[in-house]
Order: C-alpha cells, then structure tokens, then sequence
C-alpha cells in the first residue's frame, strides 16, 4: 500500500487537529502518511517533501499550521500537487493563520478550510481523489448520504420534544 494523501502539520502538538483528517481516510480507506515538518524549523526537509510528492504518488497535500502558518504556501510553492491548508488555532483564535493561509499570492493557490477544519480537509482531499476514483467517489457519496441521514433522523427527534407554543 502506497499513500496518496500525505497530512503534513507543522508540530505534533497540531496532531489533535489534524487526527480527524487520518480518521477519515481510515474510515474511507485511502492510503495515507503523516508528518511532522515546520516551513521555518525544518525548511530544507519541506523542500525535499513537496519537490518530490508527485513523484512519490501523492495527488493531495494536507497542510496544518498555526500561527504564521506558511507551511500551505512554501509546499504548493514547490509542487504542482494540490495543497489544501487548514488553519490551526494556536494563537489570536487562528484568525493569524487563516489569514496567512487564504492570503496567497497569483499563482501558488493553497485551498483552505475553515480554522482546525481537518475534517472538511479530508473530505475535499477525497473528492479532488475521486474525480478519477469510482470506488473513492462511491464511498464519498456515502458518507454525504449518512450525514444527511443523521439530520433528517434529528430532525425527526426535534418532533418529539415538547414546548408549549410548538406548533410542530
């Protein structure tokens, strides 16, 4: 088994955040890695990943940062992998990260969810993977499926309770 989604956070101490991207990807079985590399600490290392994740397989980087969070943006400057950045919150509610996130410059996009939104960056890695997946996009539709299941079912349970000027 190869990874073709590869997490990417900036400290393990992001891992808390990011672990909901891993989870679905177990849950949709999509191979994966997972690493610690910092774009200001370790930056010969993130060179070395991004210049060499097409070759290595990898059709989708996840990238979780906080603060000045540069990490996103220094990888999808050296890769024409998709990079989706997920704004963690470290400090200033990680407004400092979204904003160094999103703010990219013509030319190097950095697709970004919202602030600790590994989640929704799993999800999005899975369909970027699926539009040349059938087995990946099924599970995905899926997994749509089941969260519109579980509104309907609350909806449903919301009948149930009891006020005295509910008219439903």
């Amino acid at each position: 088994m190869k990874a073709i989604v590869s997490i990417i956070m900036g400290s393990t101490s992001d891992l808390k955040v990011m672990e909901k991207a891993a989870a679905f990807f177990d849950e949709m079985e999509i191979p994966f890695e997972i690493n610690a590399l910092s774009a200001h600490r370790t930056p010969s290392q993130v060179e070395v990943f991004a210049k060499n994740a097409e070759i290595n397989g990898i059709k989708v980087i996840i990238a979780g940062a906080g603060m000045a969070a540069h990490l996103p943006g220094v990888i999808a400057s050296m890769t024409t992998v998709p990079v989706i950045g997920v704004p963690i919150n470290a400090s200033l509610d990680g407004m400092d990260a979204l904003l160094a996130i999103v703010q990219m410059p013509p030319g190097i996009p950095v697709a970004t969810v919202g602030i600790n939104g590994a989640l929704n960056a799993g999800i999005l890695a899975a369909q970027m993977i699926a539009t040349g997946d059938a087995e990946i996009m099924e599970k995905v539709r899926k997994h749509k499926d089941a969260l519109k299941q579980k509104i309907v079912k609350a909806n449903e349970d919301l009948k149930a309770v009891e006020y005295k000027f509910k008219v439903n």
